[in-house]
């Protein structure tokens, strides 16, 4: 027991530091457990994805509208991403952290235990609403490490939020066959529990000096934030764009792994998840070259990888090898651009890193909106070989877009 509390004396002695002057850099165990948090509260809206049969024989829905469970979601988690994100600023993020992951917990379990689909769409919606946690995380992250090492902080407490994503569908199609879809829910939901639990002992119990500022005035200077700062532009609609590429391969994916001639079962199709992780986990190297004044140079590398990665998952019928090898590219890609964009926004106004997170993040729903929809139609018309050329497509765009701009902005 006292060894136990000694390490949790000590984890938040270090964290009640790190907002001291000198500002000493978060541990790595520390660091983790933002990353880990982040990865749990966003996986949250990506567990139905690979349910939706399972909740169209539970509540009765018909297939061609059970879909709307993801719409919800996704629709919540945007308007989360503008009401809730930015109170960040406003309110102690402490408080606001472990408040928005108990509310998760209880929509959770409502989602768990929904008896008829309104209670399974209600809860559907607070999931979404409340998963933008990990946005506040990511600005609360920033703020707690040293300038010095911002980007490493940021680059790994973001890669929590790609393999959250990505390992969520793994997740849940493995709990369902074990025990059911509801267990899926109600086990994520103890998790974070046992997360809220960890974050009262270790998150600093700071008040910080923040502007009397009226709600509504609060989320307008979210969009007042877009016209004053170039590099949020840029780097939003950045994130806009690659982000609509990583959605058009993982919406779907699926469609020919599942089809003949491969004809591959879902736990299959899932594993895919994990080596996309790989390269999430590589690039979040990517903070650290940021921090050291590489951002345009990293995110010029990224963008070419991020164009070459179609050129393997063109071959996907004819080799999944290739497929693997523009996977872990992709997820390189993008999360490498992601780090390094946030890296970049994050300093230009430290008063106001949550809404400038906001922002930023509004244009990846965007992206990952209209990426999934575009894929589907063009598979739909074109087979797996249009879906490359639209993503390869947007991969020229960002990386003319990024050619044209990088002058524009420092790093």
């Amino acid at each position: 027991m006292n060894g136990g509390y000694g390490v949790d004396h000590n984890l938040k002695h270090e964290v009640d530091a790190s907002v001291m002057n000198l500002q000493p850099s978060m541990s790595r165990t520390v660091t983790l457990l933002f990353a880990t948090a982040c990865g749990m509260s966003v996986a949250n809206i990506y567990f139905a994805q690979p349910l939706l049969d399972q909740l169209s024989n539970e509540f009765n829905i018909d297939h061609s509208t059970i879909g709307v469970v993801i719409t919800i979601t996704q629709i919540f988690y945007g308007l989360g991403l503008l009401l809730l994100v930015p109170l960040g600023d406003l309110l102690n993020q402490r408080r606001l952290i472990i408040g928005q992951m108990l509310l998760s917990t209880v929509a959770l379990v409502i989602v768990g235990t929904a008896s008829f689909s309104v209670m399974l769409f209600t809860g559907m919606a607070l999931v979404g609403l409340l998963a933008v946690v990990t946005q506040t995380l990511v600005a609360f992250a920033a703020t707690m490490a040293s300038p010095t090492e911002r980007g490493r902080v940021v680059g790994i407490v973001t890669s929590g939020i790609v393999i959250g994503i990505l390992l969520a569908r793994t997740f849940a199609g493995l709990l369902t066959d074990l025990t059911g879809w509801r267990s899926v829910y109600l086990v994520s939901a103890a998790l974070m529990l046992v997360m809220v639990c960890m974050f009262l002992k270790v998150l600093p119990k700071v008040e910080r000096e923040v502007k009397s500022l009226p709600y509504h005035q609060l989320i307008k200077s979210v969009f007042t934030l877009f016209m004053q700062e170039r590099t949020l532009r840029i780097r939003s609609v950045l994130a806009m764009l690659i982000f609509a590429d990583f959605s058009i391969l993982w919406t779907s994916l699926v469609l020919p792994l599942s089809a003949p001639p491969l004809a591959l079962s879902h736990s299959v199709i899932g594993a895919f998840g994990l080596v996309g992780v790989a390269g999430a986990l590589a690039a979040a190297q990517a903070g650290k070259l940021a921090d050291r004044g590489y951002g345009q140079r990293t995110t010029g590398i990224a963008l070419v990888l991020l164009l070459i990665s179609w050129l393997f998952i063109n071959y996907l019928e004819q080799s999944l090898l290739a497929l693997i090898v523009g996977i872990v590219l992709l997820d390189l890609a993008v999360q490498a651009v992601h780090v390094t964009n946030q890296t970049m926004i994050l300093p230009l106004r430290t008063e106001a890193r949550s809404r400038l997170t906001a922002g930023y993040m509004m244009f990846y729903s965007i992206g990952s909106a209209g990426g999934s929809i575009a894929s589907t139609q063009m598979y739909a018309h074109f087979g797996w070989g249009g879906v490359c050329f639209l993503g390869a497509s947007i991969s020229t765009i960002t990386l003319i877009f990024w050619a044209t701009t990088k002058r524009l902005t420092k790093y």
